[in-house]
């Protein structure tokens, strides 16, 4: 995505609890003589901030033009990641555009192929036996939080549904009464005129 050099980028991210969350990225600066993006960006580092659901911040850090950070979710919902340059220049004098590639790992991670070559085959099966079970506890973990979402969205849906009915019983209510009262008032009116 591309940003100002002053301006900050958020992004949401829904995070089950207890999950470790890594995330790469690298920034680069648009060049306006060769009209494209250098290859870095010497000199420019990201503030990155993570903030919970519950609004605590779980990082922030600076970093440079191109890193790695990572952090671990307490509590499963809306995670807010929050990406701004360090530039210095004023906001007026800062035109400059920002490319950031940014990859993030939700729940993952990653063997070291080199730590398992050097071991022996018995070993490196074992490695690989507790990295599947590892995985295995993160897809349960990933479905017992959409489970949560799934009834609390079943929950909102019923009340909704429920205020909907009692919304059309009293719009009904609302109807057959003045309905009533019409009639009421036209037969008084008929009697009253003397025309019925």
């Amino acid at each position: 995505f591309h940003i100002g050099e002053r301006e900050e980028k958020c992004i949401i991210e829904d995070i089950p609890s207890d999950t470790l969350v890594v995330g790469n990225y690298k920034v680069q600066r648009w060049d306006i003589h060769k009209h494209d993006f250098l290859e870095s960006a010497p000199g420019l580092g990201m503030f990155v901030t993570v903030t919970s659901p519950s609004g605590e911040v779980l990082l922030s850090k600076l970093y440079g033009p191109q890193g790695t950070f990572s952090f671990t979710s307490y509590l499963s919902g809306e995670h807010i990641i929050c990406f701004q340059s360090n530039s210095t220049r004023f906001a007026v004098t800062a035109g400059s555009k920002l490319r950031i590639h940014l990859d993030i790992r939700v729940g993952e991670h990653f063997l070291d192929e080199s730590a398992i070559q050097a071991k022996d085959k018995v070993n490196e099966v074992n490695v690989r036996l507790e990295h599947l079970i590892e995985q295995i506890h993160h897809v349960t973990r990933e479905q017992d939080y959409e489970r949560e979402r799934e009834e609390k969205f079943r929950k909102t849906s019923e009340e909704t549904n429920s205020n909907i009915l009692w919304w059309a019983i009293v719009q009904t209510l609302i109807l057959i009464s003045v309905g009533i009262w019409q009639i009421k008032s036209l037969r008084d009116f008929f009697i009253s005129k003397k025309l019925v």
